[in-house]
């Protein structure tokens, strides 16, 4: 059974016990600075376990997709990923721990297929010193659920992980008892740190045994359902909210008990085909298999580089299909991020032109089951990725170039050099060409070339370090330091030059002035397409009267070229164009994206870029730091008043909006 059958077949399950199928959340959650994304299955229906009424009943499931980037450093061993799924189900007040456990036992062993003698459970044990009893009453359903399907399932009081690394298991057990930094949930974590008023409760997890074999007892100790190690794989989490925090700090039973069940969609069918890899399931290893097709190389010799891109894209194309769009700031720069890093760990692997024309729809297709009321971008999501993908190419080789010339400059100035050799031309140390590391001494790269890397070629600087790792490149001691000192002294320098810089002209920012500012971008866009291309603005002043725009031009409009500009600005205001903007560094916004701009050795390194129409064929882009209408229709019909003289090349238009 793979991953899409399994989602399908947990929704049928649930809707034929009375649950209400719900729609998920998308990734971005609208109106929630708490987070980034959406980053569990209950996440979206907090509000509703703490007391509010949901309008579709109490019963309620769905499968929600899930984004953690806390987790992206670890991407590249068996099991985690950025991008997961959570199967889910809720009980608000009906059904509690016996139908819970008995309903979800039956649906890995009778509708996934799971051998019921891999399969293991925890509990809560117990805290003695705030009266909150063992959970005796989920551990004994367990045992019941266990014998109807011919298991003696013993029972293990373990504690602590620790205690479990020396203890591991016996024989026949199956039900083992944690502490609460296992199996206790409230939003604040522990028993301790559960918030004053807030409902909380154990847990009961579910695992799947991968076998003996797979545990390395010598690094994570011996194997037992909380160990570190790869032997068990938690696929399903089972809170009981039960219990209540009262404003003393004692905690009491609730009268309305809720059950909060997350069942991760990769990690079950990974045990469904017996793989502890959840990238060899449907939703991943397509993927695996084109990286490998296209770069010639094995997933099994080329394993976290081939992890790590399926991961990213993956994860990417995720967010473009729900309509983000990669960007320098919060959400888009975290999507930015993914993409930037699947595209150097693709270098890794030979793949050095545009690839993911050939992987993306691969994603799609994975994906086609999702609903559209979050997937509502599907159709424009390659384009987005494919867009990013080529602006990145742009800088990426003058980058790694510029990156490979410090590191062989640095190897050069060394005081006590052993070889003529420079760090970026040596053997590395792993058997793959690329930079190595001197045995005998290396001088170290700071983080001033480092921020260079940043400012110039756009280069973040995780990247820049991640980068330097592969490349065995050594950094300075105090390379973060380093960096932000230059990041700091270059804003100093950029707030002193771009003092009033922004402020575009503008008289005030009322209502009519903002329109003639926005109208005034319209107007050196078809200055620009119907006279010459090479105008730039000299200079502007903007009233709620009128605007004023100087521009270079070596010649006095006719009057054919005069209507020719006002029927071009006309049109696109009649067409409504969005009006949107978004912060890039200042390398990326001039480089890339090609906006036009006028003082760049003087601009700040983080700046505002307006850009009006399509993202990908806009009207108009240009450095402004605003503001602006949000869509052109409002503005009204616009006029040129007057075309004269200012200055020796300099021409200047006064012009008006009409209603």
């Amino acid at each position: 059974m793979n991953a899409n059958e399994i989602r399908q077949k947990f929704l049928e399950f649930q809707e034929a016990r009375g649950h209400k199928v719900i729609q998920p959340a998308p990734l971005v959650l609208e109106g929630d600075p708490t987070t980034l994304f959406t980053g569990s299955g209950m996440q979206p229906l907090l509000p509703y376990l703490l007391g509010k009424e949901h309008k579709d009943g109490k019963r309620l499931t769905d499968s929600q997709p899930s984004m953690r980037l806390q987790d992206i450093e670890d991407v590249g061993d068996p099991r985690h990923t950025t991008v997961f799924e959570m199967l889910g189900n809720w009980s608000l007040g009906d059904y509690f721990k016996r139908e819970q456990i008995e309903s979800f036992f039956k649906f890995l062993t009778e509708v996934v297929g799971l051998d019921p003698n891999k399969i293991y459970v925890t509990c809560f044990i117990g805290n003695e010193k705030y009266g909150i009893p063992k959970d005796e009453e989920a551990a004994h359903i367990w045992q019941e659920v266990f014998k109807k399907a011919g298991i003696d399932a013993k029972i293990a009081e373990i504690g602590s992980a620790e205690n479990g690394d020396k203890r591991g298991i016996k024989e026949g057990e199956h039900i083992f008892f944690y502490d609460d930094h296992e199996n206790w949930w409230s939003r604040g974590g522990g028993i301790e740190t559960t918030p004053l008023g807030d409902p909380c409760g154990p847990d009961s997890e579910v695992f799947y045994d991968f076998g003996d074999d797979k545990q390395d007892v010598e690094k994570y100790g011996l194997a037992h359902p909380a160990s570190d190690g790869a032997r068990f794989m938690e696929i399903g989490n089972q809170v009981f909210m039960q219990y209540k925090r009262n404003q003393d700090g004692t905690f009491s039973e609730l009268e309305k008990k809720n059950v909060d069940f997350g069942g991760g969609l990769e990690r079950i069918s990974a045990a469904a085909i017996g793989s502890f890899d959840v990238f060899k399931i449907s939703l991943l290893k397509p993927i695996i298999d084109k990286l490998e097709e296209i770069s010639g190389k094995s997933y099994d010799t080329n394993t976290d580089e081939m992890r790590v891109i399926a991961d990213h894209i993956r994860g990417a194309y995720l967010l473009a299909a729900q309509g983000l769009i990669p960007s320098n700031k919060t959400q888009g720069y975290a999507m930015r991020r993914l993409i930037r890093r699947a595209i150097l760990r693709a270098l890794d692997l030979g793949i050095s032109t545009n690839f993911l024309s050939e992987i993306v729809p691969i994603v799609a297709e994975n994906y086609n089951e999702l609903p559209d009321s979050i997937l509502t971008h599907r159709e424009v999501a390659l384009e987005v990725l494919l867009k990013e993908e080529r602006a990145f190419r742009t800088t990426l080789n003058k980058g790694l170039k510029e990156l490979s010339r410090m590191a062989s400059r640095n190897a050069d100035s060394r005081p006590f050099a052993t070889t003529g050799a420079s760090l970026a031309t040596e053997p590395r140390n792993d058997g793959r060409e690329g930079a190595g590391r001197e045995s005998d001494f290396t001088t170290r790269l700071s983080g001033y070339d480092l921020f260079k890397l940043q400012d110039t070629y756009g280069f973040p600087l995780e990247l820049s370090v991640e980068e330097c790792y592969h490349q065995n490149i050594d950094l300075s001691e105090n390379y973060k330091e380093e960096f932000n000192a230059a990041l700091k002294e270059q804003r100093e320098r950029s707030q002193t030059a771009s003092k009033g810089m922004f402020k575009g002209g503008l008289e005030d920012h009322g209502e009519q002035t903002v329109k003639y500012h926005t109208a005034t971008h319209l107007m050196l866009a078809a200055l620009q397409k119907h006279i010459s291309p090479d105008i730039v603005q000299k200079g502007s002043n903007t009233t709620s009267e009128r605007t004023r725009f100087d521009f270079n031009c070596d010649h006095k409009l006719t009057p054919e070229e005069i209507a020719k500009v006002e029927a071009q600005v006309n049109e696109w205001i009649a067409a409504d164009l969005p009006v949107v903007y978004d912060e890039y560094d200042k390398a990326y916004a001039r480089d890339v994206l090609k906006a036009h701009g006028q003082f760049w050795d003087k601009y700040p390194d983080i700046l505002k870029v307006y850009t009006i129409g399509d993202f990908d064929n806009p009207v108009s882009r240009e450095v402004c730091g605003g503001p602006h209408v949000e869509h052109t229709g409002v503005l009204g019909h616009f006029k040129i008043a007057k075309e004269e003289s200012s200055a020796a090349g300099i021409r200047r238009i006064k012009a008006v909006l009409e209603n």
